[in-house]
């Protein structure tokens, strides 16, 4: 069975219920959930804990059947190289962004990411199958 990345923001539509996102990122994390496993990596754990006070909230708020993974060291090489690329573009942010180490987490590992903000995804690693709500 394939695995589909979600990004943080379909996740926050769902888990802090957004008036005009939450029922299409609903459906496509169940559609996503039907075909593929569900995961997360520690960034999109973190941009989505800004909208709980504590860790314990989140966890429980958490569908379980999303995995858990780490973000493979080639990943972190390869949202390196796409900083780079991003920066050499005119790109004016000072550190490599979250959505570098999400999009290449997807491209080391194969997987399809469920995002609502495919621009930079597609611009920086054309490999990933990107799902949109």
């Amino acid at each position: 069975m394939s695995t589909v990345l979600v990004d943080s923001n379909v996740l926050l539509d769902v888990l802090l219920p957004d008036p005009e996102w939450e029922a299409v990122s609903s459906e496509a994390l169940a559609r996503a959930a039907d075909d593929a496993y569900l995961a997360i990596n520690p960034v999109v754990f973190a941009e989505v804990s800004v909208g709980f006070r504590e860790i314990e909230a989140l966890e429980d708020a958490l569908p379980a059947e999303i995995r858990r993974e780490g973000i493979p060291w080639d990943a972190a090489f390869l949202a390196g190289k796409a900083f780079v690329r991003y920066r050499r573009a005119g790109g004016t942010r000072t550190s490599t962004l979250p959505d570098f180490f999400i999009g290449a987490h997807a491209a080391v590992r194969g997987y399809a990411l469920l995002t609502r903000d495919p621009g930079r995804y597609r611009r920086y690693f054309p490999t990933v199958e990107l799902l949109e709500p």
